[in-house]
């Protein structure tokens, strides 16, 4: 990665294009352009037919000029550093400080490319971008400009694999205080990194990680454990307890929140409306037939 620093002094990590991609998308270049100049130069030469030697030289030269030289600064220019080779490869032209290159720099890069790609057949160039520790070659060095790559392959995974389950639990006292962010990132680093590393290498780094830890924490670590079991088992405690403590702020933040909210009032009781039993009218026995309503038969 290359160390670009921006008038902000902010440092770009850039990586910078060797030569065989920057060689392949020259040879796509060159091969779309030639195609061009020779089927243009055909027309030309056809339109032409009538001209005296002087004027059809002239025509030659400007179209020379025009497209093996002016077409590639042109296009540079409007695509900020991307022609079609570049494109194919994932590559783009950038200024010293990262950013989008100008007409300048297309300028002065395609006029250095005619000597030292055109007239010397690429050997100049070859040699400059080799000699040059972030592969440029003159045109470059004079427009104050580099060849980076866009397409990076993505970062693997920062997974760091857990540890032993009999370990679980066993840190729960371990004073972390004292260890400084740096020394954290270096253990994350080797946990997700154990396994691409030679065994022997992996463990002198994960018992020099180990000391380390051991010499800032002021405990050891229990009998028998590996060292990078060890390392395993602490940074999966501060793991817990960072969720621990995002889970209590996340509790005593909504605690606060409902406080604050004022509190529900309760809709007003309606007065339930007591009916009084209804009065019925005493019920009247039916007549007797052939008899008085009290049932006594009238004397004969």
């Amino acid at each position: 990665m290359s160390g670009l620093v921006t008038g902000d002094a902010v440092v770009l990590g850039l990586q910078p294009a060797r030569l065989p991609s920057r060689a392949l998308a020259v040879l796509i270049d060159l091969v779309v352009v030639w195609a061009a100049y020779l089927l243009i130069t055909f027309g030309l030469a056809v339109a032409t037919a009538s001209l005296d030697e002087a004027a059809v030289m002239a025509v030659s030269v400007a179209s020379f000029l025009l497209i093996l030289v002016g077409a590639p600064i042109a296009v540079e220019t409007l695509s900020h550093g991307r022609s079609l080779g570049k494109m194919a490869l994932g590559l783009r032209v950038v200024r010293d400080d990262g950013g989008p290159i100008r007409f300048r720099h297309a300028l002065v890069r395609g006029a250095m490319g005619v000597v030292e790609i055109l007239m010397t057949f690429g050997v100049v160039a070859c040699i400059a971008s080799l000699v040059s520790e972030r592969g440029r070659r003159l045109g470059d060095v004079f427009a104050g400009t580099l060849v980076v790559r866009e397409r990076i392959p993505a970062a693997r995974s920062s997974f760091v694999p857990p540890p032993p389950p009999w370990l679980v639990g066993r840190f729960a006292g371990l004073d972390l205080s004292a260890v400084p962010e740096g020394v954290w990132l270096e253990i994350r680093q080797y946990l997700t990194r154990a396994r691409e590393l030679d065994p022997a290498v992996g463990r002198r780094l994960a018992e020099r990680l180990a000391d380390e830890l051991v010499t800032l924490t002021g405990t050891p670590p229990p009998p028998g454990v590996p060292a990078d079991a060890y390392l395993a088992g602490v940074v999966a405690e501060r793991q817990a307890r960072e969720a621990r403590r995002v889970f209590r702020g996340s509790a005593v933040a909504t605690a606060a929140h409902a406080a604050v909210l004022p509190p529900a009032v309760a809709p007003p009781a309606v007065a339930s409306a007591v009916v009084p039993p209804a009065v019925l009218p005493p019920a009247v026995a039916p007549p007797v037939a052939g008899g008085s309503a009290t049932g006594f038969a009238p004397p004969a």
